[in-house]
């Protein structure tokens, strides 16, 4: 089977396995979405969803982040970690949704990236989540592993990841796949001991019955991604 045929089977089984998949981060709207994303690296969703409920009702605006004063802001989201970071990458962005869009995120790629602190991940995240819109497909470490082990990728680097996947994948399902590999990756496919005899796709897996015979899942050079 190649990576094509593999991805066809996929996209009639994933929908059935993860009906209601979807981004686990909390928000209303694109800015808390982008804010949300920003803490979540090196962090988890449920960490940053215990956070984001006070940061959200204390900064409602661009604006508001971007007047902050820096401690203040540190503290509020010193327990997602890496905070200095963090607090530095929302300021700097949303100081230019302010100075160049008006006090609201923009809603391409193009604009989305050229923010500081947002690389091309988080602006998936944004266009597909609070947009809808399919500009890419997010490629987290649950999207990498999936990908390699599923046989669709020889590549490491997100970015090339990512075009692997959009070649395969039809632009209409780009938002909602990456959507099914983290809830197949948090729930089934884990990184240490992939729970492969219960696995809905095993079937499809092209690692899965390697790893049972040897405990050891395929490696990226391993995997036929045609």
């Amino acid at each position: 089977m190649t990576a094509r045929e593999r991805v066809a089977q996929l996209l009639k089984a994933w929908p059935k396995i993860y009906p209601d998949a979807h981004c686990e981060l909390d928000f209303r709207n694109p800015l808390e979405l982008l804010v949300a994303t920003i803490l979540s690296a090196q962090s988890t969703d449920k960490r940053v969803n215990m956070v984001t409920p006070a940061l959200f009702r204390k900064y409602r605006t661009a604006q508001s982040y971007a007047d902050a004063p820096l401690p203040q802001l540190e503290n509020a989201i010193k327990s997602t970690g890496f905070y200095r970071n963090k607090a530095k990458s929302i300021q700097g962005a949303t100081r230019e949704i302010v100075e160049k869009h008006g006090g609201k995120v923009p809603d391409t790629m193009a604009e989305l990236n050229a923010l500081p602190g947002v690389g091309r991940k988080t602006a998936n995240v944004v266009l597909g989540n609070a947009f809808r819109k399919d500009e890419g497909i997010v490629v987290d470490t649950h999207v990498i592993r999936l990908s390699q082990r599923l046989g669709l990728t020889k590549q490491k680097d997100p970015v090339k990841i990512e075009l692997d996947l959009m070649k395969l994948v039809p632009r209409e399902h780009w938002t909602n796949w990456s959507h099914w590999l983290i809830w197949h990756g948090r729930r089934r496919c884990y990184a240490r001991k992939p729970d492969c005899s219960r696995c809905e796709v095993f079937k499809l897996c092209p690692s899965g019955k390697i790893f049972l015979r040897t405990g050891k899942a395929l490696q990226p050079q391993e995997t036929t991604a045609s």
